[in-house]
């Protein structure tokens, strides 16, 4: 039986189908090549690919022409009251994917395993990764590009369009939301919180190696204030790059317009509460999210056949 929360390498074989390789090693310098004992499963995922990717022993991609890559790093933000939101952000990204990519969820309990993280939770925090969430360079081992992503996400988009815009000036890069939520509470009668740049913090693309992400210690991480990470204040406005409002899209704040492809959102966000709610059953792109869990299952279901 395969364990769904062990950090994941999935990358496509010559069947057109996902291989995934799990390391259950969650750590600084997280890295496949820290394990050689491994477990394997297919799941078969009808799409298009634009080239055969495989694996090597040392952990790094390899192309169909034998040009090597790492696999894009992707930290997904864990919640055990949001277990299923985490499996279909998950599957959605690796369903969509063209290119290799390393999926590993932040769980606060392994991090206080670990030492990484002891702060206590406060009565504002909605989920266990109100903060865990910045300690993704250090997760990363400050080296390269590592992206973060609240659970609570629905990829319809390559993922591999959004690491394509990755730019070295920035130590980071996200969605540059001007929002502010009538609401009063959020999910499951969480309290809704308002403050500067909220929601910049839901989707981060990281850019570990940066000197200024060398700030994001796990004594930093676990001392410092919420606005002071929430809001990125380690670092000048001018090291925060912009991406497209349609990877971090949403519900209920952001609109598409009818005949314009770039309001079409790649990622969808149900920030406010998802469908895996009781009180959100029936939200904005619900019918989307529903649909992948159907799918999601079934070829979980397939696999364990």
């Amino acid at each position: 039986m395969m364990n769904t929360h062990d950090e994941v390498i999935y990358v496509k074989n010559e069947n057109n189908k996902y291989t995934c390789i799990f390391d259950a090693f969650l750590g600084p310098s997280t890295s496949f090549r820290q394990s050689r004992s491994t477990i394997r499963t297919d799941i078969s995922i009808a799409m298009s690919v634009e080239s055969v990717k495989t694996i090597d022993v040392n952990g790094d991609s390899v192309s169909s022409n034998g040009y090597s890559k790492k696999p894009c790093r992707i930290y997904v933000g864990y919640d055990p009251k949001e277990d299923v939101a985490y499996e279909v952000c998950r599957y959605s990204i690796l369903k969509r994917s063209s290119i290799p990519v390393e999926i590993i969820p932040i769980k606060q309990s392994e991090l206080r395993e670990k030492k990484y993280f002891w702060r206590e939770r406060g009565k504002l925090e909605s989920t266990e990764f109100s903060f865990t969430r910045f300690l993704t360079p250090f997760l990363a081992g400050y080296e390269g590009w590592a992206m973060f992503v609240d659970c609570d996400f629905l990829y319809l988009g390559d993922i591999k369009d959004l690491f394509d815009l990755v730019d070295e000036k920035y130590a980071v890069m996200c969605v540059q939301h001007d929002y502010t939520p009538k609401e009063t509470t959020k999910m499951d009668g969480a309290v809704q919180t308002l403050y500067p740049r909220k929601n910049w913090s839901s989707m981060v693309l990281y850019n570990c190696g940066h000197p200024k992400n060398k700030v994001l210690t796990p004594e930093i991480v676990n001392k410092e204030s919420g606005a002071f990470l929430h809001r990125f204040q380690w670092l000048e406005d001018d090291e925060i790059g912009s991406v497209p409002f349609v990877w971090n899209f949403l519900v209920g704040h952001n609109r598409v317009e009818k005949d314009d492809p770039n309001t079409y959102p790649k990622a969808i966000h149900y920030t406010l509460g998802g469908p895996w709610f009781e009180a959100w059953k029936d939200c904005e792109f619900g019918d989307l999210w529903l649909s992948e869990l159907e799918e999601c299952e079934k070829v979980k279901s397939e696999n364990v056949e």
